[in-house]
Protein backbone atom coordinates (compact mmCIF):
# COMPACT_ATOMS: atom_id res chain seq x y z
CA UNK A 1 0.00 0.00 0.00
CA UNK A 2 1.33 3.42 -0.97
CA UNK A 3 1.58 5.89 1.91
CA UNK A 4 0.69 9.30 0.41
CA UNK A 5 0.89 12.49 2.47
CA UNK A 6 -1.07 15.41 1.06
CA UNK A 7 -0.16 18.97 2.02
CA UNK A 8 -2.62 21.78 1.31
CA UNK A 9 -4.19 24.91 2.78
CA UNK A 10 -6.40 25.47 -0.28
CA UNK A 11 -9.67 24.80 1.53
CA UNK A 12 -9.04 27.56 4.09
CA UNK A 13 -10.08 30.20 1.55
CA UNK A 14 -13.46 29.61 -0.09
CA UNK A 15 -14.13 30.13 -3.77
CA UNK A 16 -10.78 28.93 -5.15
CA UNK A 17 -10.39 26.48 -8.00
CA UNK A 18 -7.23 25.14 -6.33
CA UNK A 19 -9.31 24.02 -3.37
CA UNK A 20 -11.86 22.35 -5.65
CA UNK A 21 -9.17 20.44 -7.56
CA UNK A 22 -7.55 19.31 -4.31
CA UNK A 23 -10.86 18.16 -2.83
CA UNK A 24 -11.75 16.21 -5.97
CA UNK A 25 -8.42 14.35 -5.95
CA UNK A 26 -8.70 13.35 -2.29
CA UNK A 27 -12.23 12.02 -2.84
CA UNK A 28 -11.13 10.15 -5.97
CA UNK A 29 -8.24 8.34 -4.26
CA UNK A 30 -10.35 7.34 -1.26
CA UNK A 31 -13.19 6.15 -3.48
CA UNK A 32 -11.22 4.13 -6.04
CA UNK A 33 -8.14 2.96 -4.14
CA UNK A 34 -8.95 2.44 -0.44
CA UNK A 35 -6.88 -0.77 -0.37
CA UNK A 36 -3.99 0.53 -2.50
CA UNK A 37 -3.32 3.96 -1.01
CA UNK A 38 -3.26 5.36 2.50
CA UNK A 39 -3.93 9.10 2.26
CA UNK A 40 -2.96 11.47 5.10
CA UNK A 41 -3.65 15.22 5.22
CA UNK A 42 -1.02 17.70 6.45
CA UNK A 43 0.76 15.10 8.56
CA UNK A 44 4.50 14.67 8.87
CA UNK A 45 6.13 11.28 9.19
CA UNK A 46 7.56 8.74 6.81
CA UNK A 47 5.83 8.61 3.42
CA UNK A 48 6.23 7.03 0.00
CA UNK A 49 4.98 10.23 -1.60
CA UNK A 50 4.56 13.78 -0.29
CA UNK A 51 2.22 15.70 -2.59
CA UNK A 52 2.23 19.48 -2.13
CA UNK A 53 -0.87 21.28 -3.41
CA UNK A 54 -0.10 24.79 -2.11
CA UNK A 55 3.15 26.68 -1.59
CA UNK A 56 2.93 27.45 2.14
CA UNK A 57 6.25 28.24 3.80
CA UNK A 58 5.82 25.49 6.40
CA UNK A 59 5.33 22.97 3.59
CA UNK A 60 8.52 24.18 1.90
CA UNK A 61 10.46 23.79 5.16
CA UNK A 62 9.01 20.30 5.67
CA UNK A 63 10.68 19.12 2.44
CA UNK A 64 14.03 19.23 4.25
CA UNK A 65 12.90 16.66 6.83
CA UNK A 66 13.86 13.00 6.32
CA UNK A 67 11.36 10.42 5.12
CA UNK A 68 9.45 12.65 2.70
CA UNK A 69 9.59 10.04 -0.07
CA UNK A 70 8.98 11.37 -3.55
CA UNK A 71 8.19 15.10 -3.37
CA UNK A 72 5.51 16.06 -5.92
CA UNK A 73 4.39 19.63 -6.51
CA UNK A 74 1.01 20.49 -8.02
CA UNK A 75 1.41 23.53 -10.28
CA UNK A 76 -1.90 25.40 -10.11
CA UNK A 77 -0.34 28.74 -10.99
CA UNK A 78 2.81 30.49 -12.17
CA UNK A 79 3.96 34.01 -11.26
CA UNK A 80 2.56 35.44 -14.50
CA UNK A 81 -0.87 33.91 -13.88
CA UNK A 82 -1.14 35.79 -10.58
CA UNK A 83 -0.98 39.17 -12.33
CA UNK A 84 -4.47 40.63 -12.27
CA UNK A 85 -5.41 38.55 -9.22
CA UNK A 86 -3.57 40.09 -6.28
CA UNK A 87 -2.55 43.68 -5.68
CA UNK A 88 0.84 43.48 -3.95
CA UNK A 89 3.64 46.04 -3.53
CA UNK A 90 6.33 45.56 -6.17
CA UNK A 91 8.98 44.29 -3.75
CA UNK A 92 6.55 41.87 -2.06
CA UNK A 93 5.43 40.59 -5.47
CA UNK A 94 9.02 40.05 -6.62
CA UNK A 95 9.91 38.14 -3.44
CA UNK A 96 6.78 35.99 -3.59
CA UNK A 97 7.18 35.16 -7.28
CA UNK A 98 10.80 34.15 -6.68
CA UNK A 99 9.73 31.97 -3.77
CA UNK A 100 7.07 30.18 -5.87
CA UNK A 101 9.69 29.08 -8.41
CA UNK A 102 12.07 28.09 -5.62
CA UNK A 103 9.29 25.92 -4.18
CA UNK A 104 8.71 24.19 -7.52
CA UNK A 105 12.44 23.59 -7.99
CA UNK A 106 12.54 21.94 -4.57
CA UNK A 107 10.19 19.19 -5.81
CA UNK A 108 11.34 15.89 -7.30
CA UNK A 109 8.48 16.03 -9.81
CA UNK A 110 5.77 18.47 -10.86
CA UNK A 111 2.22 17.96 -12.14
CA UNK A 112 0.70 20.63 -14.36
CA UNK A 113 -2.99 20.87 -15.23
CA UNK A 114 -2.30 22.41 -18.62
CA UNK A 115 0.40 21.21 -21.06
CA UNK A 116 1.11 24.78 -22.17
CA UNK A 117 2.81 25.37 -18.80
CA UNK A 118 5.50 22.76 -19.38
CA UNK A 119 7.41 25.12 -21.67
CA UNK A 120 6.96 28.01 -19.25
CA UNK A 121 8.39 25.96 -16.39
CA UNK A 122 11.34 25.05 -18.63
CA UNK A 123 12.01 28.77 -19.00
CA UNK A 124 12.53 28.83 -15.22
CA UNK A 125 15.23 26.15 -15.71
CA UNK A 126 13.07 23.27 -14.52
CA UNK A 127 13.85 20.11 -16.55
CA UNK A 128 11.05 18.88 -18.79
CA UNK A 129 11.47 15.28 -17.63
CA UNK A 130 10.39 16.34 -14.13
CA UNK A 131 7.02 17.61 -15.39
CA UNK A 132 3.85 15.59 -16.10
CA UNK A 133 0.52 16.82 -17.45
CA UNK A 134 -2.57 15.46 -15.68
CA UNK A 135 -5.80 17.40 -16.29
CA UNK A 136 -8.36 18.42 -13.69
CA UNK A 137 -11.64 16.52 -13.42
CA UNK A 138 -14.94 16.67 -11.57
CA UNK A 139 -17.26 14.07 -10.10
CA UNK A 140 -20.59 13.35 -11.78
CA UNK A 141 -21.95 12.67 -8.32
CA UNK A 142 -21.59 16.36 -7.44
CA UNK A 143 -22.02 18.03 -10.83
CA UNK A 144 -24.74 16.58 -13.01
CA UNK A 145 -27.60 17.63 -15.24
CA UNK A 146 -30.79 18.13 -13.24
CA UNK A 147 -33.75 16.55 -15.02
CA UNK A 148 -36.43 16.62 -12.34
CA UNK A 149 -36.82 20.39 -12.17
CA UNK A 150 -36.54 22.76 -15.11
CA UNK A 151 -34.27 25.80 -15.05
CA UNK A 152 -37.14 28.22 -14.42
CA UNK A 153 -38.07 26.46 -11.20
CA UNK A 154 -34.43 26.51 -10.13
CA UNK A 155 -34.22 30.25 -10.77
CA UNK A 156 -37.33 30.81 -8.70
CA UNK A 157 -35.77 28.89 -5.81
CA UNK A 158 -32.69 31.13 -6.08
CA UNK A 159 -34.89 34.25 -6.07
CA UNK A 160 -33.83 35.15 -9.61
CA UNK A 161 -36.01 36.20 -12.52
CA UNK A 162 -37.44 33.12 -14.21
CA UNK A 163 -37.89 34.13 -17.85
CA UNK A 164 -34.83 36.03 -19.21
CA UNK A 165 -32.01 34.33 -21.08
CA UNK A 166 -29.51 33.78 -18.24
CA UNK A 167 -25.71 33.91 -18.39
CA UNK A 168 -23.74 32.58 -15.43
CA UNK A 169 -20.07 33.16 -14.55
CA UNK A 170 -18.19 31.54 -11.69
CA UNK A 171 -14.98 32.46 -9.89
CA UNK A 172 -13.35 35.04 -7.68
CA UNK A 173 -14.48 38.62 -8.29
CA UNK A 174 -11.26 40.04 -9.72
CA UNK A 175 -9.91 41.72 -12.83
CA UNK A 176 -8.08 38.63 -14.13
CA UNK A 177 -11.34 36.69 -14.26
CA UNK A 178 -12.77 39.28 -16.66
CA UNK A 179 -15.46 40.39 -14.21
CA UNK A 180 -15.30 44.01 -15.49
CA UNK A 181 -16.29 42.73 -18.95
CA UNK A 182 -19.06 40.62 -17.42
CA UNK A 183 -20.39 43.79 -15.78
CA UNK A 184 -20.21 45.72 -19.07
CA UNK A 185 -22.12 42.96 -20.86
CA UNK A 186 -24.88 43.19 -18.26
CA UNK A 187 -25.12 46.96 -18.67
CA UNK A 188 -25.25 46.68 -22.45
CA UNK A 189 -27.94 43.99 -22.41
CA UNK A 190 -30.67 44.82 -19.87
CA UNK A 191 -32.98 42.14 -21.34
CA UNK A 192 -30.51 39.37 -20.42
CA UNK A 193 -29.96 38.15 -16.85
CA UNK A 194 -26.34 37.88 -15.66
CA UNK A 195 -25.26 36.04 -12.51
CA UNK A 196 -21.68 35.93 -11.17
CA UNK A 197 -21.18 33.36 -8.42
CA UNK A 198 -18.11 34.13 -6.33
CA UNK A 199 -16.63 36.83 -4.18
CA UNK A 200 -13.49 38.52 -2.91
CA UNK A 201 -11.67 35.48 -1.56
CA UNK A 202 -8.60 37.57 -0.73
CA UNK A 203 -10.40 40.72 0.36
CA UNK A 204 -8.87 44.12 -0.27
CA UNK A 205 -5.67 42.81 -1.84
CA UNK A 206 -7.77 41.57 -4.78
CA UNK A 207 -6.77 43.42 -7.94
CA UNK A 208 -9.44 46.01 -8.83
CA UNK A 209 -11.16 45.58 -5.45
CA UNK A 210 -12.39 49.17 -4.93
CA UNK A 211 -14.14 49.53 -8.31
CA UNK A 212 -15.53 46.01 -8.34
CA UNK A 213 -16.85 46.29 -4.77
CA UNK A 214 -18.91 49.34 -5.77
CA UNK A 215 -20.69 47.31 -8.47
CA UNK A 216 -21.13 44.22 -6.28
CA UNK A 217 -22.80 46.40 -3.64
CA UNK A 218 -24.96 48.25 -6.17
CA UNK A 219 -25.32 46.22 -9.40
CA UNK A 220 -27.62 46.89 -12.38
CA UNK A 221 -31.09 45.34 -12.07
CA UNK A 222 -30.19 42.45 -14.40
CA UNK A 223 -26.89 41.58 -12.67
CA UNK A 224 -26.72 39.43 -9.54
CA UNK A 225 -23.82 38.62 -7.21
CA UNK A 226 -24.99 35.85 -4.83
CA UNK A 227 -21.48 35.67 -3.34
CA UNK A 228 -19.27 32.71 -2.50
CA UNK A 229 -21.25 29.49 -2.41
CA UNK A 230 -20.44 26.17 -0.79
CA UNK A 231 -19.42 23.73 -3.50
CA UNK A 232 -22.37 21.44 -2.92
CA UNK A 233 -24.72 24.30 -3.85
CA UNK A 234 -23.03 25.11 -7.15
CA UNK A 235 -24.75 22.40 -9.20
CA UNK A 236 -28.01 24.36 -9.11
CA UNK A 237 -26.38 27.51 -10.51
CA UNK A 238 -24.87 25.67 -13.49
CA UNK A 239 -28.19 23.96 -14.21
CA UNK A 240 -30.34 27.09 -14.10
CA UNK A 241 -28.07 28.82 -16.65
CA UNK A 242 -28.75 29.02 -20.36
CA UNK A 243 -25.08 29.75 -20.95
CA UNK A 244 -21.91 29.56 -18.85
CA UNK A 245 -19.47 32.41 -19.61
CA UNK A 246 -15.91 32.73 -18.30
CA UNK A 247 -14.26 35.89 -19.69
CA UNK A 248 -10.91 35.32 -17.90
CA UNK A 249 -7.73 36.79 -19.32
CA UNK A 250 -5.50 34.12 -17.80
CA UNK A 251 -6.16 30.60 -16.56
CA UNK A 252 -4.55 27.17 -16.25
CA UNK A 253 -7.48 24.76 -16.30
CA UNK A 254 -10.49 26.31 -14.56
CA UNK A 255 -12.55 23.87 -12.50
CA UNK A 256 -15.66 25.95 -13.18
CA UNK A 257 -15.50 25.07 -16.87
CA UNK A 258 -15.34 21.34 -16.09
CA UNK A 259 -18.22 21.74 -13.64
CA UNK A 260 -20.31 23.44 -16.32
CA UNK A 261 -19.43 20.69 -18.81
CA UNK A 262 -20.45 18.06 -16.26
CA UNK A 263 -23.87 19.73 -15.94
CA UNK A 264 -24.11 19.76 -19.77
CA UNK A 265 -24.40 23.54 -19.77
CA UNK A 266 -23.32 25.31 -23.00
CA UNK A 267 -19.98 27.08 -22.47
CA UNK A 268 -18.51 30.30 -23.88
CA UNK A 269 -14.94 31.33 -23.08
CA UNK A 270 -12.57 34.12 -23.95
CA UNK A 271 -10.55 32.35 -26.61
CA UNK A 272 -7.20 31.95 -24.86
CA UNK A 273 -4.41 29.95 -26.50
CA UNK A 274 -3.97 27.84 -23.38
CA UNK A 275 -7.45 26.34 -23.90
CA UNK A 276 -6.57 25.05 -27.34
CA UNK A 277 -4.56 22.06 -26.08
CA UNK A 278 -7.13 20.91 -23.55
CA UNK A 279 -10.71 21.79 -24.52
CA UNK A 280 -10.60 22.84 -28.16
CA UNK A 281 -13.97 22.40 -29.96
CA UNK A 282 -15.90 21.92 -26.68
CA UNK A 283 -16.80 25.60 -26.18
CA UNK A 284 -17.91 28.72 -28.05
CA UNK A 285 -14.87 31.03 -28.41
CA UNK A 286 -14.97 34.83 -28.28
CA UNK A 287 -11.92 37.07 -28.58
CA UNK A 288 -13.30 40.13 -26.78
CA UNK A 289 -16.36 41.67 -25.17
CA UNK A 290 -17.88 42.72 -28.51
CA UNK A 291 -17.75 39.20 -29.89
CA UNK A 292 -19.09 37.84 -26.60
CA UNK A 293 -22.07 40.16 -26.85
CA UNK A 294 -22.69 39.31 -30.50
CA UNK A 295 -22.51 35.56 -29.90
CA UNK A 296 -24.67 35.67 -26.78
CA UNK A 297 -27.39 37.37 -28.82
CA UNK A 298 -27.02 34.78 -31.59
CA UNK A 299 -27.26 31.90 -29.12
CA UNK A 300 -30.25 33.51 -27.42
CA UNK A 301 -32.20 33.16 -30.65
CA UNK A 302 -30.75 29.90 -31.93
CA UNK A 303 -31.96 26.82 -29.99
CA UNK A 304 -30.28 24.48 -32.47
CA UNK A 305 -26.84 25.97 -31.87
CA UNK A 306 -27.42 25.88 -28.12
CA UNK A 307 -28.27 22.20 -28.45
CA UNK A 308 -24.98 21.53 -30.27
CA UNK A 309 -23.02 23.37 -27.56
CA UNK A 310 -24.81 21.30 -24.94
CA UNK A 311 -23.78 18.12 -26.73
CA UNK A 312 -20.16 19.33 -26.83
CA UNK A 313 -20.30 19.90 -23.08
CA UNK A 314 -21.55 16.33 -22.59
CA UNK A 315 -18.68 14.90 -24.66
CA UNK A 316 -16.12 17.01 -22.77
CA UNK A 317 -17.57 15.83 -19.47
CA UNK A 318 -17.08 12.19 -20.45
CA UNK A 319 -13.45 12.82 -21.43
CA UNK A 320 -12.59 14.59 -18.17
CA UNK A 321 -14.49 12.14 -15.97
CA UNK A 322 -13.15 10.85 -12.66
CA UNK A 323 -13.32 7.26 -13.96
CA UNK A 324 -10.67 7.93 -16.59
CA UNK A 325 -8.50 10.16 -14.40
CA UNK A 326 -8.50 7.68 -11.50
CA UNK A 327 -6.33 5.20 -13.39
CA UNK A 328 -4.04 7.97 -14.63
CA UNK A 329 -3.36 9.12 -11.05
CA UNK A 330 -2.83 5.56 -9.80
CA UNK A 331 -0.31 4.85 -12.54
CA UNK A 332 1.48 8.16 -11.90
CA UNK A 333 1.83 7.64 -8.14
CA UNK A 334 3.07 4.07 -8.56
CA UNK A 335 5.71 5.08 -11.09
CA UNK A 336 6.86 8.00 -8.93
CA UNK A 337 7.21 5.77 -5.86
CA UNK A 338 9.18 3.20 -7.88
CA UNK A 339 11.55 5.89 -9.17
CA UNK A 340 12.26 7.09 -5.65
CA UNK A 341 12.96 3.56 -4.46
Amino acid sequence: MLDIHMFSSATKVKGQGVGSAYTELIKLLKKYFPDDMKVSINQLGKADISHYHTVDLQFYLSTFLPGRGKKIGYVHFLPETLDGSLKLPRIARKIFYSYVIKFYKRMDSLVVVNPSFIQKLEQYNIPKDKITYIPNFVSKKEFYKITVKNKYQLRKELQLKEEPFTVVGVGQVQARKGVPDFIKLARRNPNIQFVWVGGFSFGRITDGYDELKKVVDNPPENLFFPGIMDREKMNVYYNMADLFLLPSYNELFPMSVLEAFSCETPVMLRDLELYHDIIADYYEPAVDINEMESKIKQLQNNPEKMKKLQEKARVASAYYSENRLAMIWKDYYQKQAEKKN
